[in-house]
């Protein structure tokens, strides 16, 4: 008998196989996510991630799709239109606001611009992990309290070292997201259910399973050292029993992450014994 995935991971994954470094062609895409969404395992799977820059580049074909703003963003707006019309549902929008070290106001103030043309898009800002980041979340929280569907997304890896942000300054970011009432979505470097090493970089990867157990601890009133501890967690036997424990409640904060292979993380679950594999 088909099994539901427990609501603790429900829309966890997000397809991110239309994403670089190596994305497949938009026709391939498409009819993999429509295999991954009517799976046994279809309430694990979020939305499939479109580049805007596909526009034009490949017939696009109806389908429902987040986007990702990698053109200018004063495109976006023509972008989504041309989406739309071409039978494209667009179920929100994600896009960044800054480069690492740049002032992310500006790029906030042009996403509440576009709010404001009212296309009635959810949007995701990406804000770097860096100077100015608790104005932003201040300004994201000023913005969701008149009434814009905007929260904050995180990359949390990616190609430097000091792209990955140490257990105490990611739980520092949760803590924050917490005391705002912000939920927010993570990218890059979520590779795996719990922590470690790439042998081949030597970066030390975020997992998915301790962000979540992470947010459900903060949820829950716990402090960044409580919080960083379950982020630093490099086995999974301290992660599962919370995961257990609270498989059947909403997922808190952590609205989800991106991967290109929807199969590996599902499979770590598995693995893990938090999804059964599909029977009872």
């Amino acid at each position: 008998m088909s099994t539901m995935v427990p609501p603790l991971y429900a829309g966890l994954v997000d397809d991110a196989c239309l994403l670089p470094p190596s994305p497949v062609g938009l026709d391939d895409a498409v009819l993999k996510h429509q295999e991954h969404i009517t799976s046994w395992y279809s309430d694990l799977i979020g939305s499939l991630l479109m580049p805007a820059s596909l526009l034009g580049t490949e017939r696009v074909p109806r389908l429902t799709a987040a986007l990702i703003g990698d053109v200018p963003a004063a495109a976006l707006p023509n972008t989504v239109e041309k989406l739309r019309s071409s039978g494209v549902l667009v179920r929100h929008l994600e896009a960044a606001v800054a480069r690492r070290g740049e002032d992310p106001q500006p790029g906030l103030a042009t996403l509440r611009t576009f709010a404001a043309a009212g296309t009635g898009l959810p949007l995701y800002a990406e804000i770097p992990l860096s100077w100015g980041l608790l104005a932003a979340l201040d300004s994201v929280a000023e913005a969701r309290a008149d009434g814009v569907p905007i929260a904050p997304k995180f990359r949390v890896g990616g190609l430097a070292a000091e792209l990955f942000p140490t257990p105490v300054e990611l739980a520092a970011v949760i803590c924050a997201c917490r005391d705002r009432e912000l939920p927010f979505k993570l990218a890059a470097g979520m590779r795996h259910a719990t922590r470690h090493t790439d042998p081949e970089t030597g970066f030390t990867h975020h997992g998915f399973l301790n962000v979540l157990v992470a947010t459900v601890i903060a949820a829950g009133g716990g402090e960044v050292a409580e919080v960083a501890e379950a982020l630093a967690a490099t086995h999974p036997v301290p992660l599962v029993e919370p995961a257990r424990t609270h498989r059947d409640g909403p997922r808190p904060l952590f609205v989800g992450f991106g991967a290109a292979n929807v199969v590996e993380p599902l499979t770590e679950l598995v693995r893990l014994g938090l999804i059964n594999g599909g029977f009872e």
